[in-house]
């Protein structure tokens, strides 16, 4: 998309799509709000990724209901959900699923049948997913790239809506297997949820440890979330945002024209194209949920961290003197200025 005009919401029907897409968005929000308190900017994150079409990190030390937003957005959602704890002996096919020799009742013969893995779902949670090797690890790429699985030669296709939503603990680190940048640059965000505000763990503790029996209404249907995620394609983004999300993008790796000091001191690698065009599929949502059929340069800079922040590596460097990716990319904010022309 190279023009203000490309992808115009010119059609009445597109318009009035993107007034429901705002409306369910708000409405799976207060949802959600029955039984997650707070935490208003992972959710909003999590619910970009739904409308994009995409996958995320979720990042949090255990205890921040991180398995629970994920459950019960599949349950407002109406969508299948499949959960895997992921183990050191975990195997590829514990997740893609395999074949098994079954006897066929009618001719007493015996036969292979594929019986499907967890993977067959809509939204799964892929939990703790840096405790498990490499090879189990990749045996999810293929199914979040290309919402397929191939097994023995074969190729079966996932239903959709499909989702991975991948968690990791920060802090206990012992015996697990980091993941690899190219498995890394697959998900869309990469989302940190934190202890919340004392008001809202004062919260978190009272309705924990009362009865709760929250009654969910279904917000969006499966069909309407496909339509939600063409529908975010089609928003116009101006030239002058897409050279402000190449920029940041470019000065992110080191050796590239014009990258500051602090990149080539704390970078090892930049972000990756996939990282450009989830900024600009992520902005476009976030203007459709906030009512605007246009992208804005204040919908890429809100976005810049959990789009950023596992795509730019840091390197002994940086690890040495204390400074995170996310100190970096404030810096990057800093010095890539927004164009006063556009939008």
């Amino acid at each position: 998309m190279t023009d203000q005009t490309a992808g115009r919401l010119e059609s009445p029907d597109d318009v009035a799509l993107a007034d429901k897409m705002k409306a369910s968005r708000d409405r799976i929000v207060a949802e959600l709000g029955k039984v997650i308190v707070g935490q208003h900017e992972v959710v909003d994150q999590v619910l970009l990724t739904l409308f994009v079409g995409g996958n995320s990190l979720i990042v949090g030390v255990p205890g921040l209901a991180k398995t629970l937003l994920v459950r019960t957005m599949a349950d407002v959602l109406d969508l299948k959900f499949a959960r895997i704890q992921f183990t050191p002996d975990l195997m590829p096919s514990d997740i893609t699923g395999t074949d098994i020799i079954q006897d066929d009742p009618q001719t007493g013969k015996r036969h292979m049948v594929f019986s499907p893995g967890p993977v067959f779902t809509n939204i799964l949670l892929a939990d703790e997913i840096n405790r498990t090797p490499p090879k189990t690890q990749a045996a999810l790429l293929e199914a979040m790239q290309e919402h397929r699985v191939t097994i023995q030669g074969r190729t079966y296709r996932l239903d959709e809506p499909f989702f991975v939503f991948a968690t990791q603990n920060p802090i206990e680190l012992e015996g697990t297997y980091p993941l690899p940048e190219a498995q890394l640059d697959r998900f869309m965000f990469h989302i940190v949820i934190e202890h919340p505000p004392e008001h809202e763990e004062l919260e978190v503790l009272r309705t924990t440890t009362a009865i709760q029996d929250p009654r969910l209404a279904h917000a969006v249907t499966g069909p309407e979330l496909l339509a939600f995620q063409d529908l975010v394609r089609k928003v116009p983004v101006s030239e002058a945002v897409m050279r402000y999300v190449l920029t940041l993008v470019r000065t992110s790796r080191r050796g590239s024209q014009g990258a500051p000091e602090f990149i080539e001191k704390w970078v090892s690698y930049g972000a990756s194209v996939r990282a450009a065009q989830y900024l600009v599929l992520g902005a476009k949502a976030r203007a459709l949920v906030n009512g605007r059929y246009h992208v804005s340069f204040d919908d890429i800079r809100a976005l810049a961290h959990p789009v950023l922040r596992h795509r730019v590596l840091t390197n002994f460097h940086a690890e040495s003197e204390g400074v995170t990716a996310d100190q970096i990319i404030d810096q990057l904010l800093e010095v890539v200025s927004v164009p006063r022309s556009g939008m």
